[in-house]
């Protein structure tokens, strides 16, 4: 990952752009703390995201039956 400071990045962001384009990705630092990153974008799909959350074993994917609703005075 290639790290650049907020002023070189503002003066080259067409060719950053490039090279994320490439597939690179760019921590932006401002004062030596980075505060963005450029990363290529990739289309990613709900299974992708939660894939690592299924893959833990311990989700219950069942479908619940249905129940009767509280009573008004459980409220009070």
């Amino acid at each position: 990952m290639r790290i650049v400071p907020v002023v070189e990045a503002k003066a080259r962001f067409s060719a950053l752009l490039a090279a994320v384009e490439a597939g690179e990705e760019i921590a932006i630092t401002r004062r030596g703390q980075v505060i963005a990153r450029l990363v290529p974008d990739a289309s990613r799909t709900a299974a992708d995201i939660f894939r690592a959350f299924w893959s833990e074993g311990d989700i219950d994917l069942r479908e619940q039956p249905d129940q009767a609703p509280d009573p008004a005075s459980a409220w009070d």
